[in-house]
């Protein structure tokens, strides 16, 4: 509860900021450099964002500053934020992309993720993230229903990357086979190994990644794409043959736990800068952001190499924070289970 009044806090004076940031400031930014960080490998959607977002946002902050997109990848996201967090400029002249699951990640691991989340100034997030899980087409699984009776070996990066905690916690809570092997560094290499054969599949992928990195497994060839993670319907993958995941559960509380993980799409990638930023650095940055994501060069790019734009205002991704941290305890201690490594079997004697 703490952090969600921390954060209606901060939505409340960010919208001020916004409509109130002075004419003065503007020329701050002039002759200046600014990080763009990005909390993601080289060459996957995160990246692909941020750098067309670099392209283009400088020609929207007055002063027209150069922009320096800089990967700090690792740990989903959470090394990055801690970077931040610690040892980023305070005066406007950084700013970052991040994984959605990092915002919430001191929420189900406070003590991995030790980071205070009200403290950041949420700029907005550039649109909204659909996921899905995909087979080759010479696996045995050829729909979801498959995984309850065939295993599904996948390619899936760390704990708190959706690669690996949407199939992990599907795994516990309805019962389904996937084979996680975890431990790639991003998705560039998760999909070239599905490419050699070397895992059948991935699953938490985003569709808008799917569609810059393998355009072709995006109209169904070579792979097939079975189910869909979204909170309204998803027509394009449903087309292909995909289907909701909410077709599946059956409970009350799978439906709950689905949507912890579901919701933080909402701000599938979003975009914050550091504590004690001043608020009408903070105001110049998130309108140059909504500047950029609207403008028709900006989407006109993003089209070009297959990236969907559904932007949301810093506000937005804050109000959505405060519902996830309000949770009920018993709720975010059962979600955190069905994440953690399952535990070995003993061998008998």
């Amino acid at each position: 509860m703490r952090y969600a009044r921390s954060i209606s806090a901060l939505s409340t004076l960010g919208l001020a900021a916004v409509i109130a940031a002075p004419g003065y400031a503007a020329d701050f930014y002039r002759g200046k450099d600014v990080e763009l960080t990005i909390g993601a490998n080289p060459g996957g959607g995160y990246d692909g964002y941020a750098r067309l977002t670099a392209r283009f946002v400088a020609k929207h902050i007055p002063g027209t500053p150069t922009i320096v997109p800089r990967n700090r990848p690792g740990a989903g996201s959470r090394r990055a934020l801690a970077w931040m967090l610690a040892k980023a400029k305070r005066d406007g002249t950084v700013f970052g992309a991040f994984f959605p699951s990092s915002l919430v990640d001191p929420l189900i691991r406070p003590k991995r993720s030790k980071y205070d989340v009200t403290k950041f100034n949420f700029l907005g997030s550039v649109n909204k993230t659909a996921r899905q899980c995909i087979a080759r087409k010479d696996a045995g699984v050829k729909k979801f229903s498959d995984l309850f009776n065939e295993e599904l070996t996948i390619g899936a990066t760390a704990r708190g990357g959706s690669t690996r905690d949407f199939a992990v916690m599907l795994n516990k809570i309805i019962g389904t086979k996937f084979k996680v092997i975890s431990g790639y560094r991003g998705s560039k290499g998760i999909m070239l190994a599905v490419e050699r054969g070397e895992v059948q599949g991935l699953c938490g992928y985003a569709w808008s990644s799917l569609k810059k990195a393998k355009p072709h497994w995006a109209k169904g060839e070579e792979v097939n794409i079975f189910v869909t993670f979204t909170m309204e319907p998803h027509k394009p993958m449903e087309a292909l043959g995909a289907e909701p995941i909410w077709k599946f559960l059956k409970t009350t509380r799978q439906r709950q736990i689905v949507e912890f993980f579901v919701k933080q799409q909402e701000f599938g990638r979003p975009y914050v800068a550091p504590p004690e930023v001043p608020a009408e650095r903070v105001a110049i940055l998130r309108n140059a952001l909504k500047a950029t994501w609207d403008s028709t060069e900006f989407r006109k790019g993003a089209d070009k190499i297959g990236l969907d734009v559904n932007p949301i205002s810093g506000p937005q991704i804050a109000k959505l924070l405060k519902e996830l941290y309000a949770l009920p305890k018993d709720l975010v201690k059962e979600i955190v289970a069905t994440t953690k490594k399952p535990k070995k079997k003993k061998k008998k004697n």
